[in-house]
């Protein structure tokens, strides 16, 4: 009986192919069995061969492939298929109409700003007296007053006025505000009664015209403003009632009788 010799054939292995996206973010497809067959000859679209080993392989390792060794006819088969996220827009930047408003606003924040100064530095004695009332009628009136004796020549009197007129501008309704000119000869009586050696001198009385009071010379606004207050609410005493900063000298003043005998300057 004859024997068949056979020889040995070397087969040539094919490293099985795998479809790795670059992608984390996955949704699985279904794909039928034709589908799948004609993937390789895509293959080189979607893989990078390594030169080392000539291995079909993605950089990407975190993705996964889920597929089997063999597939049968028929039969469909699930592969996953990445995700590609949208390019990040980056960090919005300011239009030209935005930077318009801003530099408007600017502008017209230092406007308001200059314009206020202005309104302080702008505020004078004399503004002051002239809005002041007579010293006979706020004795009348059932309201408590502010007597400041002052003169023209007083540099301390003349730096106040501002912080004065503020002041008088938010409790002119509830207080009565006088103006008494050391110069004028008519007011002899009233400087020694509430014994004025120092000017500005500020003093306080109640709505009967009782002296709670007084504050001489450049103090803090706060002084004045919380005596005012409290001249305002009807309390009966006030947080300041001795309180004497630098101020000039009332002997200084220069004596003159005023034209005007209804002058309470």
């Amino acid at each position: 009986m004859a024997k068949v010799a056979s020889t040995s054939i070397g087969l040539h292995r094919v490293k099985p192919f795998h479809f790795r996206p670059q992608q984390t973010t996955l949704h699985f497809v279904k794909l039928s069995t034709n589908q799948l067959n004609n993937l390789g000859k895509y293959q080189r679209l979607y893989c990078q061969t390594d030169p080392k080993t000539g291995d079909c392989c993605q950089q990407n390792s975190e993705s996964a492939v889920k597929e089997k060794s063999s597939i049968e006819p028929g039969v469909d088969t699930e592969i996953s298929k990445a995700e590609v996220s949208p390019p990040s827009t980056g960090p919005a930047y300011p239009t030209r109409d935005f930077n318009r408003r801003v530099a408007l606003v600017s502008v017209l924040a230092a406007v308001g700003l200059f314009s206020s100064q202005r309104l302080d530095v702008g505020v004078s004695l004399k503004d002051i007296t002239a809005a002041a009332l007579p010293y006979e009628e706020a004795l009348s009136n059932g309201k408590p007053t502010v007597v400041e004796f002052y003169a023209d020549w007083c540099e301390v009197c003349r730096e106040l006025a501002p912080d004065v007129y503020k002041v008088e501008q938010q409790y002119k309704d509830r207080v009565n505000f006088v103006m008494l000119n050391v110069d004028n000869t008519k007011w002899e009586q009233e400087l020694d009664e509430f014994g004025v050696e120092g000017i500005p001198h500020f003093a306080f009385l109640d709505k009967d015209g009782n002296e709670e009071g007084n504050v001489v010379g450049r103090l803090p606004k706060q002084y004045l403003l919380e005596n005012v207050d409290a001249l305002a609410r009807g309390k009966e005493s006030i947080p300041y009632s001795r309180a004497v900063g630098q101020y000039t000298s009332a002997e200084s003043r220069k004596v003159h009788q005023v034209s005007d005998p209804r002058s309470h300057g």
